[in-house]
C-alpha cells in the first residue's frame, strides 16, 4: 500500500505537459466542431477553464528547491567587511609610484638638455625642490592618508578576535591582528581613523557592514555601561 501512495505522488509531480496540451486541443476541437448549440459552448468553455487549475494543482504538489548562500570563511575567520575603494587605492597609489618614477628617470636628462646643469646652484635647488615635492612628497602622503583603510575584515567568533587587511607601502597586503578588547575609539573624531586597534589606526565605513551587529560588537557597542564614575575613571586610564 506504501508502494502506491509513492507512485502516485511521484505520477502526480512527473505529469508531462503535453498531457495538458492534448486535453486543451481536444477541447479547442469540441468548440470547432460545434455548430451553433450554446449549450455545447458552455461545455466546452467549462471544460477548458477546468484544465487550468488542474494544471496548477498538479505543479503545486511538486516540492520547490531552494538555494541559501553561507558568508565566505577562511582561515582568518568569517569575512564581516569588505572596503569599496581598495582597488581606488592601490590604483591611486600605482599611479603615484609610476609618476614619481618617470620623474627620477627623466630630471637628469631634463637638466643637462635645459642647460640648468650648468647655471648657478641656486636655480638647481629650486628646481630639484618643486621636482622634488612632486615626486616624493605626494607617495608619501598617499601613503600616509591610505595606510590604515581596511580592504578587508575578518572575525573570529570563537576566540572574539579580528584580522584587518591593509595595503604596505608596497602595496602588498598587511595583516593586523587583534582582539576586540583592543579596540578604543578615539576621543575626537578622526578623518581617516576610526577606531584604534592596539595603536594602529584603521578606517572603516559603518555603512557597508551586511550585519550591522558586527559593527557595534567591533565597536564594543553591544556592551553593557553605566554612568558611574568608577566605570568612567577606569575607561580614562585604560
Amino acid at each position: 500500500m506504501l508502494s502506491v501512495n509513492i507512485l502516485r505522488a511521484l505520477r502526480a509531480c512527473s505529469v508531462p505537459q503535453s498531457f495538458t496540451i492534448l486535453q486543451l486541443r481536444h477541447a479547442a476541437g469540441l468548440a470547432v466542431s460545434s455548430g451553433g448549440g450554446g449549450r455545447e459552448k458552455q461545455l466546452t468553455l467549462h471544460a477548458v477553464r477546468r484544465s487550468f487549475p488542474m494544471l496548477h494543482q498538479m505543479q503545486s504538489h511538486c516540492p520547490s528547491t531552494r538555494c541559501l548562500s553561507t558568508p565566505p570563511h577562511s582561515s582568518e575567520g568569517n569575512l564581516i567587511y569588505t572596503g569599496s575603494l581598495g582597488t581606488a587605492v592601490r590604483g591611486v597609489k600605482f599611479f603615484s609610484y609610476s609618476t614619481s618614477g618617470a620623474s627620477l628617470f627623466l630630471m637628469p636628462q631634463i637638466l643637462l638638455k635645459t642647460g640648468l646643469g650648468v647655471q648657478s646652484v641656486a636655480l638647481q635647488a629650486a628646481f630639484c625642490g618643486v621636482i622634488g615635492v612632486f615626486t616624493f612628497l605626494t607617495p608619501v602622503l598617499l601613503h600616509l592618508i591610505t595606510k590604515g583603510y581596511v580592504i578587508r575584515l575578518y572575525h573570529n567568533p570563537d576566540r572574539d578576535t579580528y584580522t584587518a587587511i591593509t595595503y604596505s607601502v608596497f602595496l602588498t597586503e598587511t595583516k593586523w591582528e587583534f582582539h576586540q578588547s583592543q579596540v578604543r575609539i578615539p576621543a575626537v573624531s578622526k578623518m581617516f581613523t576610526t577606531f584604534y586597534a592596539d595603536k594602529v589606526g584603521l578606517l572603516v565605513n559603518p555603512d557597508l557592514f551586511p550585519i550591522p551587529h558586527d559593527y557595534n560588537h567591533l565597536m564594543g557597542y553591544d556592551k553593557p555601561f553605566s554612568f558611574s564614575t568608577d566605570d568612567m575613571d577606569q575607561s580614562e586610564k585604560s
